[in-house]
């Protein structure tokens, strides 16, 4: 089946028109087939969600020329901090960054593999470039700049692109949050089990796929999304929106920067098709899909990962749980996302509640605290999958210090909430945690 897809501003147009749902099933499929090649998204087409915007989906030139502007400018600081990667020191201090910031941040990468990596004190030694700085270093870690043939002035290109169409304004889906990821599945990639059977590709898929699989995220859920009839619900017929616009947004920017141009044709075909399969794996409406596959592989013990399809289901595995392995983190930084991504539901809560919509589960401030929050993320998302990972692994040390973190961390929101609990009934109002919980919390909420 030809399904040849081009998308100019938010218009798409089909070789026929019986072709509209046969594509549309093709985005949510596990690997995304095609003879003409990957769809993509152009860079700047969407602009970051307000609600002045979703009925007026008029594109502003200016909005694209400040994004260019501000990539130009910022092109050489990025490539200028980044030779620490190559162990440069500068003549001259930088007037961004300083030599002992660039210090710190190179001992930092010398234990990039370590589960305690602080990436919120690694973004701030780079001064905001901790996805450049770390993909450009597991590039060359894991000698993919040189197996690929690529260019570095080209890389930084890319993955300037990436970092910056990330909205820093999101309070959790943003650069830190992605470079969290990638630094998960550089973790996951090293585990004995998977890591003897990885090719070059696939470590290269992995990194490309955890930087970039949320990029260019809004700040708001697909349901927001579809209620709000917003452009991109439309265009992705309300199956994994979000992930979707990742994906094509990422091959846009791969071929805007050329970063692969020189390898064939088939062979970036390829690359940009298993991309999309990585990314939309990530939608955690498939979370169930993957459970039930995965525990049939373990339990027939069928997982054959000389085989590259089964190589790429554990890539996928492997991308869900860097996507949301903060509960297995050290309890500081687990904490820190926790807030990040309650402040980011509830920001989406209150614009609900000012334009008289029906406030999304988990968004409402005054109902859904943090500890019951995390308490049923921990409880029905992250400890079943990362049980089975386990069960994969082998219970080697990583994977029994994220359980371990995992269970403590549980413990502590349990006993957050029953703080909270205690301190609304004896105050006659609901809200005030005391000791070091800031946050407005509520007793009558649900995990």
């Amino acid at each position: 089946m030809s399904c040849l897809m081009v998308e100019r501003c938010g218009e798409i147009s089909f070789d026929s028109p019986d072709q509209n749902a046969k594509c549309v099933r093709m985005l949510g499929d596990a690997r995304v087939r095609g003879q003409t090649g990957v769809l993509s998204e152009r860079r700047g087409s969407y602009p970051f969600i307000d609600f002045r915007l979703l009925n007026n989906t008029t594109l502003s030139g200016e909005i694209g020329t400040k994004k260019k502007v501000k990539r130009l400018l910022s092109f050489q600081r990025y490539f200028h901090a980044s030779r620490l990667l190559r162990g440069i020191v500068p003549q001259a201090s930088l007037y961004l960054l300083d030599e002992d910031y660039l210090g710190q941040a190179r001992h930092m990468l010398s234990k990039v593999g370590m589960w305690d990596f602080d990436i919120f004190l690694f973004d701030r030694l780079t001064n905001g470039n901790s996805l450049v700085t770390l993909l450009c270093h597991l590039f060359n870690v894991h000698g993919l700049i040189h197996h690929f043939q690529l260019d570095m002035v080209t890389l930084h290109r890319f993955l300037v692109m990436v970092q910056e169409d990330y909205h820093s304004q999101n309070p959790y889906h943003n650069a830190v949050h992605a470079a969290d990821v990638t630094q998960a599945m550089h973790c996951y990639l090293r585990e004995p089990k998977l890591a003897n059977f990885l090719t070059p590709s696939d470590i290269m898929l992995g990194l490309l796929a955890a930087a970039a699989h949320d990029v260019d995220h809004p700040g708001v859920n697909q349901p927001f999304l579809i209620k709000t009839k917003h452009h991109l619900a439309s265009l992705y017929q309300n199956v994994s929106v979000l992930e979707n616009h990742h994906w094509r947004s990422t091959i846009g920017m791969l071929r805007e920067s050329r970063l692969l141009a020189h390898l064939p044709k088939e062979v970036t075909q390829d690359i940009e098709q298993q991309l999309g399969s990585l990314i939309l794996a990530t939608d955690i409406n498939r979370q169930n899909e993957f459970l039930i596959r995965l525990k049939s592989h373990l339990d027939n013990q069928d997982l054959r990962l000389e085989d590259a399809q089964d190589r790429h289901f554990m890539l996928q595995i492997a991308l869900k749980c860097a996507d949301i392995c903060n509960p297995c983190r050290l309890w500081d930084l687990s904490k820190q996302w926790s807030e990040r991504v309650c402040e980011e539901f509830y920001r989406q809560g209150d614009l609900e509640q000012k334009f008289e919509l029906e406030i999304s589960p988990l968004c409402n401030q005054q109902k859904d605290t943090i500890p019951s929050i995390q308490i049923g993320f921990m409880t029905y998302i992250v400890e079943p999958l990362f049980e089975r990972w386990a069960q994969f692994t082998g219970d080697t040390p990583l994977s029994e210090n994220m359980l371990n973190h995992l269970r403590r961390n549980k413990a502590k929101w349990r006993s957050l909430l029953h703080k909270q609990h205690s301190s609304s009934r004896s105050n006659d109002h609901s809200g005030q945690v005391t000791g070091s919980q800031e946050q407005t919390l509520n007793e009558e909420d649900t995990p």
